[in-house]
């Protein structure tokens, strides 16, 4: 759908068309703002450098109408010495401050593509400290036995298994969502 806004000049929005979740899918456009925190009980696994860096037994998801979901990890499910800290820090209207990582393994870096809320706001509490990664950047990112699709662009983390659908934000033409 296409839409002119009042403005000064002109400004066409294209608006996303959801797509319908089939049997046992879930659609982004059917998760709420502000977000909502979620315990996940499915393995996650993360390789990178050809390493198994992540290998956890459970974690959170944050959940947000338009993205894919991000999963947040417990430190003591990441190896030791592949995050080290990088610079500079992002907000989040919702989550707090961000501090950024570096994940570094078998010689090889991935700049910029870990995260944490070292002291999230009171929704997000149950997070604090845990690590959320980049899956483009990684070799391998799984949850439960599903593969994982990086969201669409460059600024945002989610993962995309099979059983999520959009249109996902991050892609093409998403700005003024």
């Amino acid at each position: 759908m296409t839409a002119r806004l009042p403005c000064q000049g002109a400004i066409t929005v294209r608006f996303p068309i959801p797509i319908n979740p089939g049997p046992s899918e879930e659609s982004v456009w059917d998760y709420p703002r502000p977000p909502r925190l979620e315990h996940v009980g499915k393995p996650i696994q993360i390789v990178f450098g050809g390493t198994l860096i992540v290998e956890a037994a459970e974690c959170f998801r944050v959940l947000e109408t338009s993205h894919p979901p991000v999963y947040y990890i417990p430190p003591n499910f990441i190896e030791t010495g592949v995050l080290q800290p990088a610079s500079g820090s992002s907000m989040c209207e919702w989550k707090g401050r961000a501090d950024y990582f570096d994940v570094v393994a078998n010689g090889k870096v991935a700049l910029r593509a870990a995260w944490r809320y070292a002291a999230p706001t009171d929704s997000f509490a149950p997070i604090a400290g845990f690590i959320a990664f980049y899956a483009g950047p990684m070799d391998r990112c799984s949850v439960g036995s599903e593969m994982v699709t990086p969201q669409p662009g460059s600024f945002y983390g989610g993962w995309i298994t099979p059983g999520i659908v959009g249109p996902f934000k991050g892609e093409p033409g998403s700005l003024g969502w």
